[in-house]
Protein backbone atom coordinates (compact mmCIF):
# COMPACT_ATOMS: atom_id res chain seq x y z
CA UNK A 1 0.00 0.00 0.00
CA UNK A 2 1.83 2.77 -0.94
CA UNK A 3 1.29 6.29 1.10
CA UNK A 4 0.78 9.72 -0.63
CA UNK A 5 0.63 13.25 0.96
CA UNK A 6 -2.76 14.76 1.04
CA UNK A 7 -4.26 17.91 -0.96
CA UNK A 8 -4.47 20.52 1.02
CA UNK A 9 -7.22 20.73 3.39
CA UNK A 10 -9.06 23.76 2.93
CA UNK A 11 -8.83 26.00 -0.50
CA UNK A 12 -6.95 29.04 -0.50
CA UNK A 13 -8.28 32.53 -0.36
CA UNK A 14 -9.43 34.48 -2.97
CA UNK A 15 -8.46 37.95 -3.58
CA UNK A 16 -11.72 39.38 -2.86
CA UNK A 17 -11.62 37.35 0.60
CA UNK A 18 -7.97 38.88 1.47
CA UNK A 19 -9.04 42.18 1.02
CA UNK A 20 -12.56 41.81 2.90
CA UNK A 21 -10.36 40.43 5.75
CA UNK A 22 -8.02 43.45 5.39
CA UNK A 23 -10.64 45.64 5.76
CA UNK A 24 -12.03 43.85 8.67
CA UNK A 25 -8.55 44.17 10.47
CA UNK A 26 -9.33 48.12 9.62
CA UNK A 27 -12.19 48.56 11.43
CA UNK A 28 -11.27 46.52 14.55
CA UNK A 29 -8.40 48.63 14.71
CA UNK A 30 -10.82 51.65 14.82
CA UNK A 31 -12.95 49.90 17.45
CA UNK A 32 -9.69 49.42 19.69
CA UNK A 33 -8.55 52.72 19.62
CA UNK A 34 -12.28 54.03 20.66
CA UNK A 35 -11.80 51.38 23.76
CA UNK A 36 -8.72 52.77 24.48
CA UNK A 37 -9.94 56.77 24.28
CA UNK A 38 -13.03 55.55 26.50
CA UNK A 39 -10.46 53.99 29.48
CA UNK A 40 -8.28 57.56 29.01
CA UNK A 41 -11.69 58.89 29.74
CA UNK A 42 -12.22 57.48 33.11
CA UNK A 43 -8.86 58.18 34.03
CA UNK A 44 -8.99 61.50 33.98
CA UNK A 45 -12.32 61.99 35.27
CA UNK A 46 -12.35 63.86 38.36
CA UNK A 47 -16.09 61.85 40.31
CA UNK A 48 -13.90 58.77 39.24
CA UNK A 49 -13.94 56.46 42.38
CA UNK A 50 -10.00 55.13 42.65
CA UNK A 51 -11.64 51.53 42.30
CA UNK A 52 -12.66 52.25 38.55
CA UNK A 53 -9.36 54.46 37.93
CA UNK A 54 -7.28 51.72 38.70
CA UNK A 55 -9.47 49.14 36.52
CA UNK A 56 -9.02 51.56 33.84
CA UNK A 57 -4.88 51.30 34.31
CA UNK A 58 -5.35 47.66 34.19
CA UNK A 59 -7.43 47.59 30.77
CA UNK A 60 -5.11 50.07 29.36
CA UNK A 61 -2.80 47.54 29.64
CA UNK A 62 -4.61 45.12 27.92
CA UNK A 63 -5.94 47.47 25.57
CA UNK A 64 -1.73 48.18 24.44
CA UNK A 65 -1.56 44.10 23.92
CA UNK A 66 -4.41 44.34 21.54
CA UNK A 67 -3.38 47.34 19.85
CA UNK A 68 -0.36 45.31 19.02
CA UNK A 69 -2.28 42.49 18.02
CA UNK A 70 -4.19 43.64 15.62
CA UNK A 71 -1.34 46.19 14.39
CA UNK A 72 0.63 42.83 13.46
CA UNK A 73 -2.99 41.46 11.69
CA UNK A 74 -2.80 44.62 9.22
CA UNK A 75 0.91 43.86 8.46
CA UNK A 76 0.12 40.35 7.66
CA UNK A 77 -2.77 41.16 5.23
CA UNK A 78 -1.52 43.90 4.15
CA UNK A 79 1.02 42.13 2.69
CA UNK A 80 -1.56 39.52 1.47
CA UNK A 81 -3.23 41.71 -0.26
CA UNK A 82 0.00 43.07 -2.36
CA UNK A 83 0.32 39.20 -2.92
CA UNK A 84 2.99 38.10 -0.61
CA UNK A 85 2.64 34.32 0.62
CA UNK A 86 1.06 33.39 3.79
CA UNK A 87 4.77 32.36 5.05
CA UNK A 88 6.81 35.62 4.36
CA UNK A 89 3.78 37.68 5.71
CA UNK A 90 3.59 35.23 8.59
CA UNK A 91 7.34 36.07 9.65
CA UNK A 92 6.97 39.85 9.08
CA UNK A 93 3.98 39.94 11.21
CA UNK A 94 5.86 37.47 14.16
CA UNK A 95 8.95 39.82 13.79
CA UNK A 96 6.41 43.07 14.50
CA UNK A 97 5.03 40.96 17.78
CA UNK A 98 8.59 40.20 18.72
CA UNK A 99 9.65 43.80 18.78
CA UNK A 100 6.53 44.88 20.51
CA UNK A 101 7.50 42.52 23.24
CA UNK A 102 10.97 43.54 23.45
CA UNK A 103 9.99 46.58 23.73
Amino acid sequence: MAYRYHTQKSTPLTEEEIKEKYKEIQEELKEVLEWKKEEEAKLKDANSSPQKKGAAKRALKKVERRINTVKGQIIYWELRVKGESHFKASIEKNEYWASCKIG
